[in-house]
């Protein structure tokens, strides 16, 4: 699963949801949490399936944010998505969810700091997908500021669990509620995508654009990776130079990699 932008869109802002699908993201994330007021989630929640068909019209994948208090009927009108965003994940909810029986996938949000200490263990359950922190919620839990230094060392722990147990590890080192400067935007998914993210998440379709060229691989590194395959294919020794550099199995699996994550 490619997943380089998602984009949030309040559930219940009908004119939000009726563009999602022109935004160019490679997945809509419906939210009937943080940014839907509590009065208004139910006539979100009965709009819901409506809004997943709208919402994936262009092919993107449609997640559904999902509130603490009302999981499950949150899940059961998710008819059509394909796969939930878990606040506020800890070991016992995703295990509920999962005994829920919809089988699609989970994408734990990690926002306070028992379950940051359990990040492994959500990692490893079968039906996660993904994680990701929740900056602002783990910062304010933390009774700190949700600025880059903050974030960076809570948001790696999370990255390094996803990768140890071969999830999508999505963010930037950096709160996603100030998406005005697409500069420091781009900046952070570069940094983000340099320690191994797969994507990140947005609130604004501005950033969309820009979270998509940087995590997709460059002609250049593309034009690398052939080469590597191609000589490694040639030659017979296990180690190999090109451009000055050793090329050995871990050099010749990152090659497989980018070739893998080219947009065709």
């Amino acid at each position: 699963m490619r997943l380089r932008s998602l984009l949030y869109v309040p559930a219940d802002n009908e004119r939000f949801v009726a563009k999602a699908h022109e935004r160019g993201a490679d997945a809509i994330i419906l939210d009937l949490e943080d940014s839907v007021r509590p009065e208004r989630r139910d006539a979100a929640r009965k709009a819901l399936a409506a809004s997943i068909r709208s919402a994936g019209r262009n092919g993107a994948k449609v997640f559904v944010r999902i509130n603490v208090e009302s999981a499950s009927e949150d899940v059961a009108a998710a008819a059509g998505a394909d796969g939930f965003y878990v606040s506020k994940a800890n070991r016992a909810r995703i295990d509920a969810l999962a005994a829920e029986g919809s089988g699609l996938p989970l994408f734990a949000l990690i926002e306070d700091p028992l379950a940051l200490l359990d990040v492994a263990a959500i990692a490893a359950h079968p039906a996660v997908a993904g994680l990701s922190a929740g900056g602002e919620d783990l910062a304010t839990a933390l009774g700190a500021l949700p600025d880059p230094d903050v974030l960076r060392t809570p948001k790696l722990l999370i990255h390094y669990a996803a990768k140890a147990y071969g999830k999508l590890s999505l963010g930037l080192f950096r709160s996603i509620a100030d998406y005005t400067d697409l500069t420091a935007i781009e900046e952070a998914a570069k940094d983000a995508r340099r320690h191994g993210f797969d994507g990140a998440s947005c609130v604004h379709p501005s950033a969309v654009p820009v979270l998509n060229a940087v995590f997709a691989p460059t002609s250049e590194e593309i034009d690398w990776a052939h080469r590597v395959l191609a000589a490694a294919q040639e030659t017979k020794a296990g180690a190999f130079t090109i451009d000055g550099r050793m090329i050995d199995a871990p050099i010749i699996a990152r090659a497989r990699s980018i070739l893998s994550h080219q947009i065709d």
